[in-house]
């Protein structure tokens, strides 16, 4: 019952904010600037989405070795996209990292709370590489002011040290640290790569840095499990972003919604192998 109301409260949420959103820009502009999209561009996008996604399941097999679980990288990467599309098209219920883990436990008899572990700290690797690259980019943006310069700079030098700091003080996932590490940094290049794509995909100029910038901002809110699967916060953190620049929101929610539909085609290959996940 709680997982019941936990799923309607997402969905309402998402459509509240996307209804908010669309009362703020034009919507007819919105729906020309998806009409007019380059196919090709937004082809080159889905390919780049996929290779980030055959890193990131590259990079949590290696989590999986450290605690036990033998997984060929062949059945590791079909367990990864049928988790992707239980996470975005059932949020409120199994859920992706809990049907892994489910799965897991009875293939290997490793303990649930090891795989829950190893799923926490993949989603870590893959946070500490998006706040690295935004705070890098941000100095390079119309959004850099010295004070949030400063606060930047110190947060490009100290993000991955206490990483590492926190890995060694509870001893954990340390065999493959650097080979995850520069996993999770390649994972989130390849989507800013596929965010490039989708821009060039769009059929106005829009400015590059403050549209990755804003990317990988609105990618550390979606992480919060208030929507289902980022759908109205991204669109409200382009809206507002753009806005302070002085640029037009229609694109940016364009870019936003264009994204969504990649992801969600990427997680729709997770159902060619419900039926029978790990062999």
């Amino acid at each position: 019952m709680a997982k019941k109301i936990k799923t309607t409260l997402k969905i309402v949420i998402s459509i509240a904010l996307i209804y908010f959103v669309l009362k703020q820009i034009d919507y007819k502009e919105l729906i020309s600037l998806l009409k007019k999209s380059n196919l090709l561009y937004l082809a080159v996008a889905f390919i780049l989405f996929n290779i980030s996604k055959i890193l990131s399941s590259i990079r949590l097999n290696l989590y999986f070795k450290e605690i036990g679980i033998d997984l060929n990288e062949i059945n590791n990467l079909i367990l990864y996209y049928v988790g992707m599309f239980y996470n975005l098209f059932l949020p409120g219920g199994i859920g992706g990292d809990g049907y892994k883990a489910y799965l897991l436990k009875k293939r290997f008899n490793i303990k649930v709370t090891h795989i829950l572990k190893a799923l926490f700290f993949d989603r870590v690797s893959g946070l500490v590489a998006l706040i690295f690259l935004a705070s890098t980019l941000f100095i390079f943006s119309q959004y850099a002011i010295t004070p949030l310069n400063y606060l930047s700079i110190i947060t490009i030098i100290l993000t991955y040290p206490i990483f590492y700091f926190f890995s060694k003080r509870y001893n954990i996932f340390l065999k493959y640290f650097t080979k995850t590490t520069l996993l999770g940094l390649l994972v989130q290049i390849f989507q800013l790569l596929s965010a490039i794509a989708i821009i060039y995909a769009l059929p106005k100029e829009a400015p590059l840095i403050e549209f990755l910038v804003l990317f990988l901002i609105s990618s550390v809110v979606a992480i919060l499990p208030i929507t289902i699967g980022g759908v109205g916060v991204r669109e409200l953190t382009f809206l507002y972003g753009l806005t302070y620049i002085g640029v037009n929101a229609d694109i940016g929610v364009a870019f936003s919604f264009l994204f969504f539909l990649i992801t969600m085609l990427s997680s729709l290959i997770g159902v060619l192998f419900l039926h029978k996940p790990l062999t």
